[in-house]
């Protein structure tokens, strides 16, 4: 279900974006279980209980308050995993998610496959999205997830390092695709998701289908609503 891909070589031949993961993944470079643990990296809720809601690749100047507004509707907080380039194009609504009660974490500045970055440019990535981060939301990240969930063994030391947790997803609902509906997304990122599961949404369309958060947002009651069902609560990963 996952895209994760963990390799020790920057610029390894897989290519860039959403595509070059899933590839990685049909070609069994799947991180097994055991692994992740051992790598630090995780994919459930640190309490094992109820359900979190994260969301990459914002702000978005249209779909950061579009979800926003539906969260706000249904009471319920989520995670953030912030892009330092859209950070600085939108400070107002990066400010905004933390003062609605919003976690945030780091995903990147700007949003490439680590696999074909260097070890310094992974750092000098991260750096810069920590400071704009810190700078316009006045907290500090806690919670790492690399770029289409493609972490290399550079970016996992600096999390490891600054003491955050890397967080992936065990749902996603796909909705970065042109293809996408409410209706699809919100079935497969609820399907078999129950205690401890980190769902993944997005809340901008900058690396996705044009006007793909639309489709987001509008599947957001529906998600709430099926977990709701379930017994299971919305926490913080």
């Amino acid at each position: 279900m996952r895209a994760r891909y963990v390799s020790d070589r920057a610029g390894a031949g897989a290519g860039d974006g959403r595509r070059s993961a899933e590839s990685a993944q049909r070609a069994g470079g799947l991180v097994g279980a055991a692994l992740c643990e051992c790598l630090g990296i995780e994919e459930r809720t640190a309490g094992g209980a109820g359900y979190a809601l994260t969301f990459d690749d914002g702000p978005h100047r249209e779909g950061t308050p579009a979800v926003l507004e539906a969260l706000a509707g249904a009471d319920v907080r989520a995670t953030f995993f912030l892009v330092g380039e859209q950070v600085l194009r939108n400070p107002s609504l990066a400010a905004e998610i933390v003062a609605a009660g919003h976690d945030v974490g780091l995903h990147c500045h700007r949003h490439r496959n680590l696999l074909r970055l260097t070890p310094r440019q992974v750092r000098e990535d991260i750096d810069r999205a920590q400071a704009v981060i810190e700078e316009v939301t006045g907290r500090s990240p806690a919670l790492y997830r690399p770029p289409y969930g493609v972490a290399n063994a550079a970016a996992l030391a600096l999390a490891r390092g600054r003491g955050w947790r890397t967080l992936l997803w065990s749902h996603w609902g796909r909705d970065w695709e042109a293809r996408a509906t409410p209706a699809s997304i919100a079935a497969l990122l609820t399907a078999g998701a129950g205690e401890g599961s980190v769902l993944l949404l997005h809340d901008a369309d900058d690396y996705s289908a044009p006007g793909s958060w639309r489709h987001t947002a509008a599947a957001l009651p529906r998600v709430i609503e099926t977990l709701a069902a379930r017994g299971l609560e919305p926490v913080a990963p």
